[in-house]
């Protein structure tokens, strides 16, 4: 099953609930006070049509008041900024049309809300104590600090042996580049690591975003581990997909987030992935994106001007700093930046 975590409103929500902020105190205190509470995060015009009765406070937002609001029956509308309560014991009246899955009453509403308008809605369960966030059609039981540590920790080790098995193939791939004998599985393998890599730096971006404060130390691991790792996946795809067969690098990233982990381990959905049949691409030709996406601070449109001047990986690597100077709009400057960092890469991995 898909992690809800990957609906980008759904991360935005759980940033505004992390541990630490004054929102998610409130939310603690709730539940230390064994009570139940349906709240609202809205535009005050958005939400008003659904409301029904209760009563216009229009306080600032705190903790405390949160946690005092909640003791009344019925919803608490607080401003999208979190700047002020503007409603309390309000009934809300969603569309009874809308599909949910829930069966308790705040819940039902809770979903039918959050599905109808832009908001995001906070369920709190007298009962079980647990804590449901819904935004859009998306729905998240907020976890444990200690679970959420645990499974940041462990994820934290799965990068880390993705991206040492990454750095080895990208390695032997450059070395192969630079000899002019690629392998096709080759490019296959270092992608399927980079997108696995990917995956996983994805899984505990959401992981560190509800930990809050107390993710801290895993945002600095998180941070170390994943530098670079997104970048190689897009220069390889850049320099080998198939231009028949895909409509640009964009597409190719999108082929490779379809894939189930039982399709992303297996090279042949990788290789459909990047465009190419079974029978095609035997012998692959690099375009350069991979050595210069190597070169600090150049941009993208710069790294396409050069491959459009130099048609070949060997041309390219044998550039003299006058071709490059005539690249249509690089400076010398910077011309002079690619030769030397073009030199360094043969020098490491040829002569090194």
């Amino acid at each position: 099953m898909l992690d809800p975590r990957r609906n980008p409103r759904l991360i935005e929500a759980l940033t505004l609930l992390a541990p630490g902020t004054e929102l998610r105190l409130g939310i603690d205190d709730i539940i230390r006070g064994h009570l139940g509470a349906l709240i609202v995060i809205a535009e005050r015009d958005e939400i008003a049509p659904l409301c029904s009765g209760g009563l216009e406070l229009d306080i600032p937002f705190s903790a405390a008041m949160l946690y005092e609001v909640a003791k009344m029956d019925g919803a608490i509308v607080v401003e999208r900024d979190l700047g002020r309560i503007a409603r309390a014991n309000v009934q809300l009246m969603p569309d009874a049309e809308l599909p949910t899955s829930e069966t308790g009453t705040r819940h039902r509403t809770a979903e039918r809300v959050a599905r109808q308008t832009a908001a995001i809605v906070v369920a709190i369960s007298q009962e079980r104590d647990t804590v449901n966030v819904y935004t859009g059609g998306a729905r998240y039981q907020l976890d444990p600090i200690p679970e959420l540590l645990t499974k940041a920790t462990q994820g934290l080790a799965t990068l880390q042996g993705h991206r040492e098995q990454l750095e080895r193939g990208a390695d032997d791939l450059t070395v192969q580049e630079l000899r002019g004998e690629v392998a096709i599985d080759d490019v296959l393998n270092v992608l399927q690591r980079a997108e696995m890599a990917a995956r996983m730096i994805d899984e505990i971006t959401r992981n560190v975003a509800e930990l809050g404060l107390d993710g801290r130390l895993v945002a600095m691991q998180l941070a170390e581990l994943s530098e670079g790792v997104v970048e190689e996946r897009v220069a390889i795809i850049r320099d080998y997909r198939s231009d028949d067969a895909t409509g640009g690098p964009q597409e190719v990233l999108e082929r490779l987030a379809a894939l189930r982990y039982s399709e992303l381990v297996d090279l042949a959905c990788v290789r459909r992935a990047m465009g190419f049949t079974d029978g095609t691409a035997a012998d692959p030709r690099p375009r350069g994106y991979r050595a210069l996406a190597r070169i600090p601070s150049l941009t993208e449109d710069e790294a396409d001007r050069i491959v459009t001047a130099f048609p070949t990986y060997a041309g390219l690597m044998r550039a003299t700093l006058r071709e490059l100077q005539e690249v249509d709009g690089l400076s010398p400057a910077r011309a002079g930046e690619v030769q030397q960092g073009l030199r360094r890469l043969q020098d490491r991995h040829l002569r090194g």
